[in-house]
């Protein structure tokens, strides 16, 4: 990672409290040029003219007009809209592990809180480029939602969605993607930041229920360093956070199975999301959140669909 993003760890992003500011630390001067617009020039329907400015194509623009009028004009057809993001974030409990066990806890960012940053750090990239984004935060059920729009604003409504109180339920996929499927407007980019913790045979069939409305959809699934590398040892308490089970135990009898038992969960991940035509990144919370946006864009070469 270049020197110049060496301060953007997780625990000096933690340190903003202002979930706006942590956005534009994250990608301000780091993403941009990597996003094109997804679907223009793709149609051949023409939908109107706009006014030519510096750095249109000029053979694009319209010169019977310019013969008329004087003034440049270049041809829009239907399909060049610019990209429509919908950012979904997990708001339920599982999402408030913030692990801990080296360093002070207190400096590490939750899973919510990194998912959250990441979300308003894709809302700034997209607002920055002209697209419209909006956000929706929920659990069982849609808690709080603003629409993808493009104006100057838009940014602080989406972290005001994300900075709003949550309620500390459960995640019930199905019903969420399902309300969702009939309430955005088809053929957007949909990206849902969530652990995974809840029912995911409703959540690939929610999905299913997206790509039939024409969404391009990505599965961030953002977890927690020690969800994934089990570095418990000792006796320890476990409690859970969206059940009040608890169990205390010595970790090291667990550890073997646990690990099995991730993997087994992360390739099911993998396998169902393929399956679902969405693309599938794993995140863990110790990554810089930088560097986490880079690689997913690298990957898909933009944000285009």
């Amino acid at each position: 990672m270049p020197a110049s993003r060496r301060s953007l760890h997780p625990e000096a992003i933690a340190r903003i409290a202002r979930l706006e500011l942590r956005a534009r630390a994250v990608v301000e001067g780091v993403l941009t040029g990597l996003h094109k617009s997804p679907y223009k020039g793709q149609s051949v329907e023409f939908l109107q003219h706009r006014e030519y400015v510096r750095g249109d194509d000029l053979r694009r623009v319209d010169w019977k007009v310019w013969g008329r009028q004087d003034r440049l004009y270049v041809k829009e057809f239907e399909e060049e809209t610019n990209l429509r993001l919908s950012l979904l974030v997990d708001g339920s409990s599982s999402m408030d592990y913030r692990g801990g066990r080296q360093g002070d806890p207190a400096r590490r960012m939750s899973k919510y809180d990194y998912a959250a940053t990441l979300a308003a750090s894709l809302a700034w990239l997209a607002l920055s480029h002209g697209d419209a984004a909006g956000c929706v935060l929920f659990d069982e059920q849609v808690r709080t939602s603003v629409p993808a729009r493009t104006r100057r604003s838009q940014l602080t409504g989406i972290c005001d969605v994300l900075e709003a109180p949550r309620q500390g339920h459960r995640t019930d996929f199905l019903p969420v993607l399902r309300s969702l499927a009939e309430t955005l407007p088809p053929r957007g980019l949909v990206v849902i930041v969530s652990d995974l913790l809840g029912d995911r045979d409703g959540m690939f069939r929610g999905l299913q229920v997206l790509r039939r409305r024409g969404h391009d959809i990505v599965l961030l699934h953002v977890m927690d360093d020690d969800e994934l590398d089990f570095p418990f040892d000792g006796p320890t308490r476990f409690e859970g956070l969206e059940l009040p089970d608890h169990i205390t135990c010595n970790p090291r009898g667990l550890r073997d199975g646990y690990l099995e038992a991730l993997q087994e969960f992360l390739g099911d991940a993998r396998r169902r999301s393929a399956t679902a035509a969405a693309d599938y990144s794993l995140i863990r919370t110790g990554e810089p959140v930088d560097a986490a946006l880079v690689r997913f864009l690298s990957r898909r070469g933009s944000m285009a669909v």
